[in-house]
């Protein structure tokens, strides 16, 4: 999807060696790209996700940057980045925004469509 000038892909991965089933915890590792489609360079400042499980439960994450980093992507370039997150079941989505600033301090999000998590095989 590309939205602002910029593309966002998703990778999701489930963590077998992390996960304990028979303890409703499934861990889930997503590799997300943020690609600079634009002529100007922007800088991203904070993020905000929905993670919702099978079960409706919901929770809002969002703080500065990315894994510890607030990037400036170049026009042209794109910022790669792994995370993860902790579910208690082994379905469930995320999605969000990430909130830019360019080089005129002007603020804009990105939107991140929904993406899914799921362990191997669950679904067809």
């Amino acid at each position: 999807m590309i939205n602002n000038n910029f593309s966002v892909r998703v990778v999701t991965h489930f963590v077998e060696e992390q996960s304990e089933p028979d303890n409703q915890r499934y861990v889930f590792s997503y590799t997300i790209t943020v690609e600079n489609l634009g002529e100007e360079q922007a800088q991203l400042l904070r993020r905000k996700w929905l993670v919702t499980d099978a079960n409706g439960k919901k929770l809002v994450i969002e703080g500065e940057g990315v894994v510890g980093e607030q990037p400036v992507i170049k026009a042209g370039d794109e910022y790669t980045y792994t995370s993860g997150t902790v579910l208690e079941t082994p379905v469930g989505a995320m999605q969000g925004f990430y909130t830019m600033v360019d080089a005129n301090d002007n603020e804009f999000d990105i939107e991140v469509s929904p993406f899914r998590l799921a362990i191997p095989n669950i679904l067809h």
